[in-house]
């Protein structure tokens, strides 16, 4: 640029200053139009001369072009930030859809149905030797949802478990005691019943587990360390998973919980009794433990199945317990080594039968426990039971499948056909389906 441009320019910018004024605007708004041009025109040998970059626009440091080519239209270059939704749709089958707006929709929906669980329950509190032993109050904190607009909530057995009073929190605040109807150790289930109106209520919406999916979402509210109202969100981790039910004076041997789901929805405690629901809103589980070395979230969680929430509820209403079908038999998933073990191929799969309890239903259709022991790795395990492979024509390759069949399938009374494989010959059994004892 010719000196005689450069000197020019103070003048132009005091005489844009002084148009403004006299209310010249118009021509102002032409003349800035005109500067802006001129100013980013000017270069020097060693750049650009420093000036504001427009958005959109060619940031500061950009190579001049060419004396010949400057007079010759540039292409515009569009801002290239797209939103991006919180996950992005996949189908019309719901089992992936954009939550970034959705979440707040699922709260509203849903957290009217959750409520706080405190409980009292009379303990013994430790003193030292000499100075008795007096009754002191202990309190629990928990987790429940509404099941129906007669007052039933649904929460874990263990929440309500040697409660003397149950306190009913609804999430506008509202308290009512709730009386014990039934409770099921097995499933880790109970129901406890409140007298407020039906409009007050709102029951929550239950989807069937079995349609649940590895990686679709997962949505758990409940009342962690008592916080009320609290919901996170993951993802269903896995499906098919067993929560052992602990021995106790109900029922002497162990048993385990079907069909689990496991998500890593952050879930702490007082989250048990709370609600796993889909992005629908609708109950998949009942959340009911965590797996962790501190007694918190770790990414690892387990809901009860909503399938078995469905057969166990009901029945806790009307008749206040549940009875489990029982088949009599202990027994373990057959791996290689044991079917080899038994001269089977080792790609064999099913349940071996370990023992058989006397008077149950296995008995009497005649099953076999295991008549002989084989090392295997340095042990001594029992061999040479039958191995179901099949409940009514439908295969199962492990234990955790044959008793998740009979959890979603099957009841008490019910007559099921059981085929097994003795003697490396396979045969169909009948058998009548009894009552586990303790339900």
């Amino acid at each position: 640029m010719s000196d005689k441009r450069r000197a020019l320019m103070p003048i132009l910018l005091a005489l844009v200053l002084v148009m403004s004024s006299c209310g010249l605007s118009d021509r102002v708004g032409d003349l800035d139009d005109e500067i802006t041009t001129a100013v980013a025109r000017q270069m020097t040998p060693e750049g650009p001369v420093e000036t504001t970059t427009p958005f959109g626009a060619e940031p500061a440091g950009t190579p001049a072009p060419a004396p010949e080519d400057a007079d010759e239209p540039q292409p515009t270059v569009e801002p290239s930030v797209t939103p991006t939704p919180f996950l992005e749709p996949a189908g019309t089958d719901g089992t992936s859809m954009a939550l970034g707006g959705r979440l707040a929709e699922i709260y509203e929906q849903v957290n009217p149905s959750v409520v706080n669980i405190q409980t009292t329950a009379q303990g013994l509190q430790a003193l030292p030797e000499g100075f008795g032993q007096p009754q002191q109050p202990q309190g629990g904190l928990g987790s429940g949802f509404v099941w129906d607009q007669a007052g039933h909530i649904v929460t874990n057995n263990h929440v309500i478990a040697g409660a003397s009073e149950i306190a009913v929190i609804f999430d506008d605040g509202y308290v009512a005691i709730g009386q014990v109807v039934g409770t099921d150790p097995a499933s880790d289930l109970a129901v406890v019943r409140v007298d407020v109106p039906a409009e007050q209520l709102r029951p929550v919406q239950v989807a069937s587990s079995s349609e649940v999916r590895v990686g679709q979402v997962a949505v758990a509210l409940g009342n962690p360390f008592g916080l009320q109202g609290t919901m996170t969100v993951g993802i269903v981790s896995a499906l098919g998973r067993s929560l052992p039910v602990e021995a106790d004076e109900t029922f002497s041997a162990a048993y385990t919980i079907p069909d689990v789901i496991q998500t890593d929805a952050a879930i702490n405690p007082g989250n048990s009794g709370g609600v796993l629901v889909d992005e629908q809103g609708r109950l998949i589980g009942v959340t009911a433990a965590i797996r962790s070395p501190v007694e918190a979230n770790a990414g690892i969680g387990f809901a009860i199945p909503s399938d078995i929430v469905r057969k166990v509820v009901p029945a806790l209403i009307t008749e206040g317990r549940y009875q489990h079908p029982w088949l009599g038999i202990s027994g373990t998933s057959l791996v290689p080594p044991l079917a080899q073990a038994m001269d089977l191929p080792p790609e064999r799969r099913g349940v071996l039968v370990a023992t058989v309890t006397s008077g149950s239903p296995a008995e009497a259709a005649g099953l076999r426990g295991s008549n002989r022991q084989a090392s295997i790795d340095g042990l001594e395990i029992s061999v040479g039971g039958d191995v179901i492979v099949a409940v009514d024509g439908e295969e199962v390759q492990t234990f955790e499948e044959m008793v998740s069949y009979l959890a979603r399938n099957t009841e008490v009374g019910q007559t099921i056909t059981l085929t097994v494989l003795r003697d490396g010959q396979q045969q169909d059994l009948q058998l009548t389906l009894g009552a586990r004892h303790g339900s």
